[in-house]
This record gives structure tokens, C-alpha cells and sequence, in this order.
């Protein structure tokens, strides 16, 4: 090349800068798209109508942070079984430009159906509300539980043509468990669970979802003090029974055709002492294997089982 050819830079170096490559579809094609419809205006953050959108989910989330009751429930799968068990939710919050799924699709139209809130709210909203940012673009509020007082609980019971027949949990500390034992006295045709308001599982998502929907049909109650509230069960003509790995009765010789109240403790606690000492039979369930005891709720329903079984007959 004549002139400055010669010169440093003059001549292009094969590969030290871009151009139209073959197959590339030329340059700045990406520019050059369209960017799809307009998103509404709650979706835009700087709209008006997106702020105040954006203050909803944030108060909602400020309410959530008041009490530890509520509950946010994050995540695809938790959030879709938490609608198909019935979980009384107040909010579904659905993240700006999240990946449509089965189980999204499915929480939206299950949260429109039973008239739940539904708030399109950005990613930076959604990962307040987590500690991980593992929400998968879905949240749930699930409001607190409201429970019913042991005396209107046991009211009920006595007031029903069948004999009382109540559960009350001690040292019961996984929500699944309190969820399964809910699904059991339900089925077997208990009145109510008691359970302590402190040191225990509460009626969360989770025990919500273990249910399978019964804890919308069957009452759970708080008790201030278990032992006073099983004393005063006691005096109101209620059978005391505990059950217990150790007991000295066996489920063969438990005679619950009566009223009666069951008191299960945790697989590794066991029944607190002050519990213990105010059962009027402490109730092991044979074994036929080497297994030494059950999970907390299996054993509850096996007890329950017999129970309904007796009344049968």
C-alpha cells in the first residue's frame, strides 16, 4: 500500500477488532429488535402506579416482620401445595418477568379463585423477604392461626353425642408432626389438638400442608400451662392418657370407650415429668420387630386407631 502504509496501526491485524463475522447476522441486530408491548403501569417502577405497587409489597412485608405468626412461604413447589391444601393466604406475590410454569400458572389461577391478592412486585422485593434470594419468583402470606381456647375446645367436645376424644402434644417441636397428628385425630374422628404455647410447633405453612387441609376442619387450641389445662380436663371427667415408649400399660388393655384425652411426647423427650405425673395411664404400643419406638405421629395414630376401633363396637 503506497503512502503511510508503513505507519504502526495503518494496516488492520487479522482478528484485533470486531466486524461482520459470516453467520453472526451483523452488527447491533440486537438494537435493532422491537422490546415487545408496553408493561402495564404497575409494572413500571418509575409509573406512579408501579410505586405504589411496589409500597403495597413493602408495607405487606413490614406487617410480616411484626410478629412472628405470619408467614412468607417461598418458592414454586411450597407455594402451590400450600394452595391445593387450602392454606387461608392473604398475599401472593408474583415476581416482574418471572419464567412461566405449570406451578406457577396453577398458584395464580388457584390464588384468583379463592380471591387472594395478587401483587406483581420486582426481584429486589422477593429477596428482602428471603435470606437466601431462593424464592423462585413466588411468595406467599400465610396470616397467623387462630386458635380456639382450650375450655371452648373441650365445651365442644362434651357437648357431642360421641364420647370426647382429644389429643394434646408435648414437646412436639417439627410442624410436620403436629401436621400429620391434625390429619389423624381428624380422620379418626377426634374433637380438637392442644398443644403449649410455648417450646412448641405452631400451626404454620408447613403444618398446614402435612394436614392435607384438615386443620381448616378441626380445631387446635393454645394452652398457657399443659399441665394445668390436663388437670383441669381431668376434673372435668376426662381420662388422661399418655404415651410413651416406657409406659406400663399396653394399647391391648387401654380402655378408651369413655372420654378421653391422649397426651403424645416427642420420639427423643418423651413426656415431661410434671405431664407424666398427672396421666392416669402411661400407654406403650407393642412391638412386634427390633424397632424400639415410633415417629411421634405414627404412633399417635396408631393409638388413635384403637381408639376409633373400641367405640365401634
Amino acid at each position: 500500500m503506497a503512502g503511510n502504509s508503513q505507519r504502526r496501526g495503518a494496516i488492520r491485524k487479522e482478528g484485533t477488532k470486531k466486524g461482520p463475522q459470516v453467520g453472526s447476522g451483523g452488527q447491533r441486530r440486537r438494537g435493532l429488535e422491537g422490546r415487545g408491548a408496553t408493561p402495564p403501569a404497575s409494572a413500571r417502577p418509575h409509573h406512579p402506579a408501579g410505586k405504589r405497587a411496589a409500597k403495597v409489597a413493602r408495607s405487606a412485608q413490614g406487617r410480616q416482620k411484626k410478629t412472628d405468626e405470619t408467614e412468607v412461604v417461598l418458592g414454586r413447589n411450597p407455594v402451590v401445595e400450600c394452595l391445593r391444601a387450602g392454606v387461608p393466604a392473604t398475599a401472593l406475590w408474583v415476581m416482574l418477568g418471572a419464567e412461566s410454569d405449570e406451578r406457577l400458572t396453577e398458584s395464580v389461577q388457584r390464588a384468583a379463585d379463592a380471591g387472594i391478592a395478587i401483587l406483581e412486585v420486582q426481584k429486589h422485593d422477593l429477596d428482602r423477604m428471603s435470606s437466601n434470594g431462593l424464592h423462585q419468583g413466588i411468595a406467599l402470606q400465610v396470616p397467623p392461626y387462630e386458635y380456639a381456647h382450650p375450655d371452648d375446645m373441650l365445651a365442644t367436645a362434651l357437648a357431642d353425642s360421641t364420647p370426647a376424644m382429644l389429643v394434646a402434644l408435648d414437646n412436639i417441636s417439627d410442624p410436620r408432626n403436629l401436621g400429620a397428628i391434625v390429619r389423624s385425630v381428624a380422620a379418626f374422628g377426634g374433637h380438637g389438638v392442644l398443644i403449649p404455647q410455648r417450646r412448641s410447633a405452631s400451626v404454620t405453612a408447613v403444618a398446614w400442608r402435612t394436614s392435607a387441609g384438615a386443620a381448616a376442619r378441626l380445631r387446635v387450641a393454645r394452652a398457657t400451662n399443659l399441665t394445668r389445662t390436663l388437670q383441669s380436663w381431668a376434673d372435668a371427667g376426662l381420662q388422661v392418657v399418655g404415651l410413651d415408649a416406657g409406659g406400663d400399660t399396653e394399647l391391648d388393655q387401654l380402655d378408651a370407650t369413655g372420654p378421653t384425652v391422649v397426651v403424645v411426647g416427642s420420639e427423643g423427650k418423651g413426656l415431661s415429668r410434671l405431664v407424666r405425673e398427672n396421666c392416669d395411664a402411661i400407654v406403650s404400643i407393642p412391638m412386634a420387630g427390633p424397632t424400639e419406638s415410633l415417629n411421634a405421629s405414627v404412633a399417635a395414630g396408631v393409638v388413635l386407631a384403637e381408639i376409633a376401633r373400641q367405640r365401634r363396637y
